[in-house]
């Protein structure tokens, strides 16, 4: 087996594009994913599952339709399944979503935005 540490500011450092997750690795049937993200997403939901954000570097929000959570580098939330949202940041945010293996980024909203799903760095 090889056993070797995950660096985050390496993976981060090989993509420039911004909504498209790059797995970094998996856990039981979740995976663990690198994402940038810069101005506005696409209202969205996720029917069967929660997801998480953590912030790694800058700030985001995330818009709910009767509300805001405001993230900043360190803070993290879990998005209860079944909620509309979408994500924001005024300048590119790091951040690192967990979800289960097979999630497509936008829900079941086709989009622009819609991210190749399960692409490893």
């Amino acid at each position: 087996m090889n056993y070797q540490a995950i660096n985050l500011n390496e993976k981060f450092s090989k993509f420039n594009e911004h909504w498209s997750p790059k797995v970094i690795g998996e856990m039981n049937d979740y995976q663990l994913k690198l994402v940038k993200i810069q101005g506005d997403f696409v209202w969205h939901i996720h029917k069967d599952t929660d997801e998480v954000f953590f912030v790694i570097g800058g700030e985001m929000s995330i818009l709910f339709r009767d509300g805001e959570v405001k993230l900043s580098e360190g803070e993290m939330f879990v998005i209860p399944k079944g909620v509309e949202y979408k994500t924001y940041a005024e300048n590119e945010c790091q951040a690192m979503i967990v979800e289960p293996r097979g999630v497509v980024n936008t829900g079941e909203t086709c989009s622009e935005l819609t991210a190749e799903d399960d692409v490893w760095i």
